[in-house]
């Protein structure tokens, strides 16, 4: 893969711009045509920004985000495990009607078995 042509426009002072293949090109199968994109970040070259903004906190502020993370990922959980045992209880419902359902009509074919068989068996009077 080619690395993108950089280049720089005489009214910037000292940036880079980044000329990238549109997107269209390759739809088309023309030769592709580049747009200009701004650099995405301003710092100079070997700075490295922190990894996350919550780690220019002092350890109270620290504290009192652990502490708020951990409450609402329990708010969560207490959520997550109503919703699971509510769930629970309407697939329960659902297994104990059709249970009820299949006794009806197990009770039903046993019952026309036995007509079948009186009906259908030699009678010896």
């Amino acid at each position: 893969m080619q690395k993108p042509i950089m280049a720089v426009t005489g009214d910037e002072t000292d940036e880079e711009t980044e000329l990238a293949p549109s997107h269209m090109a390759a739809a088309t199968g023309d030769m592709p045509t580049y747009q200009i994109r701004a650099p995405t970040t301003a710092l100079p070259q070997g700075v490295v920004m922190a990894a996350s903004p919550g780690s220019l906190h002092n350890p109270q502020q620290l504290a009192e985000e652990a502490t708020r993370k951990r409450e609402l990922r329990l708010m969560k959980n207490r959520e997550a495990a109503k919703e699971c045992r509510r769930r629970k209880k309407e697939y329960v419902k659902c297994l104990e009607s059709r249970v009820a359902v299949l006794e009806v009509q197990n009770k039903k074919l046993i019952e026309e078995l036995e007509t079948l068989k009186d009906i259908c068996s030699p009678k010896t009077d």
